[in-house]
């Protein structure tokens, strides 16, 4: 099974670079939080490809995708569903919304209101959704990819942290190098790149890599580790509020999955310390200076606080 482990990731994460040129680290980031069985939030400025990744995932897994394009007027029955009467049968019956697939795009996640945000919560955190008292399960895997544009206020609903601590990193992409954005301009010439992806893998064999990251080994000696860092950050008094207990859970689980890719079948420091800002970051309460600063600053206090905590032997 390790080897042939090995052969699926490395076919999704070639099959991703075919049409996201010269972000190997976000490829495998996004990866990351699909082998842990959570979901990821995109925040950068338009233009740079969040979309891009989020269907060249979709489109590398054999299974459902759909995108939903969020805006001030979207209603919650527009994500989840709601009961239509059948004039047939003479009853109402469940019409399945979008969410009901295997991997979601929620783009510009923050155009809509908090009360559609929040249609989300229950989809992403129990993966499945009760409509007037019936839960109806979500498709597995099922997977949230989430975008937003960090610069534009106006029109805007920002996602509280109940609603952030849901996705398990934050990450941006970033402008590409000169070479790869020549490449990118070349490539674009007959049409868009991930319109001619094939699916690599099956739902099935995703399944099978989730369960393959539930058995890799998490040590003692991490799990002090892991509580060192949560304790460093609720400690600062550069923060009102640390990392809590579902934030530590988050960081052990996509270590976890970080291992995996690594063709590892157990955690080392060096996983932890690579995920902590993009898993961490988003889920602490500045003050001070930084309240309600850049994300570049918590970022840049989250890795400061991870690196003074010892390192395990």
């Amino acid at each position: 099974m390790a080897v042939e482990t090995e052969n699926w990731i490395k076919q999704l994460e070639d099959n991703m670079s075919r049409a996201v040129l010269g972000k190997p680290e976000i490829i495998r980031f996004c990866i990351t939080a699909l082998l842990a069985g959570e979901h990821i939030l995109l925040e950068d400025v338009p233009g740079v490809g969040k979309t891009l990744i989020g269907k060249t995932l979709a489109k590398s897994v054999s299974g459902q995708f759909r995108r939903i394009q969020f805006t001030p007027d979207l209603l919650p029955a527009d994500i989840t569903g709601s009961s239509v009467y059948d004039p047939r049968d003479h009853e109402f019956v469940f019409s399945r919304g979008p969410v009901f697939t295997n991997i979601l795009l929620a783009d510009e996640i923050n155009r809509t209101t908090p009360r559609t945000q929040s249609a989300l919560l229950e989809a992403m955190s129990e993966a499945q959704v009760s409509i007037e008292g019936q839960t109806h399960p979500l498709p597995q895997p099922f997977m949230v990819i989430a975008t937003q544009n960090p610069l534009e206020f106006e029109g805007t609903y920002p996602l509280p942290e109940a609603q952030l601590d849901r996705f398990l990193m934050r990450i941006s992409i970033g402008y590409p190098d000169r070479r790869h954005e020549l490449e990118v301009l070349t490539s674009h010439r007959l049409g868009e790149p991930v319109d001619r992806l094939q699916p690599v893998l099956s739902g099935e064999q995703i399944l099978d890599l989730q369960e393959a990251v539930r058995h890799v080994e998490v040590d003692d000696s991490i799990h002090a580790y892991l509580l060192d860092i949560a304790e460093s950050t609720r400690r600062s008094e550069d923060l009102f509020v640390g990392v809590s207990i579902r934030g530590i859970l988050a960081l052990s689980r996509a270590s976890q999955a970080a291992a995996l890719l690594e063709g590892r079948t157990y955690v080392v420091p060096d996983d932890v310390k690579r995920l902590a800002v993009p898993v961490l970051s988003h889920r602490i309460l500045t003050k001070g200076y930084l309240h309600g600063g850049q994300r570049e600053a918590v970022e840049a206090l989250v890795k400061r606080l991870v690196d003074e905590v010892p390192v395990p032997g």
